[in-house]
């Protein structure tokens, strides 16, 4: 399985995904980073939108400043609802 270092996520944020079952990067594929945010969140409050973007832009294996309005403005929409 490869880690989650290979979706380019530093070795901290990997600590975090572990640390809420979040073990691969094809865990984190799986779930999709809206329910990978969720888990971080419940467990470090100060989670921010921000890491929701950087999972989801390496879930598509691109950089967060790739990431068009539209998808942004949907990822922010539901971090407010947390």
């Amino acid at each position: 399985m490869p880690e989650l270092t290979s979706l380019g996520l530093g070795k901290t944020m990997e600590k975090k995904l572990h640390s809420v079952g979040i073990c691969s990067a094809e865990k984190l594929e799986e779930i999709g980073s809206k329910d990978a945010v969720f888990r971080l969140k419940a467990q470090y409050p100060n989670t921010c939108v921000v890491i929701l973007y950087h999972l989801e832009a390496a879930i598509r294996g691109i950089g967060i400043k790739q990431l068009d309005n539209t998808c942004k403005e949907e990822l922010k929409a539901y971090f407010k609802q947390l």
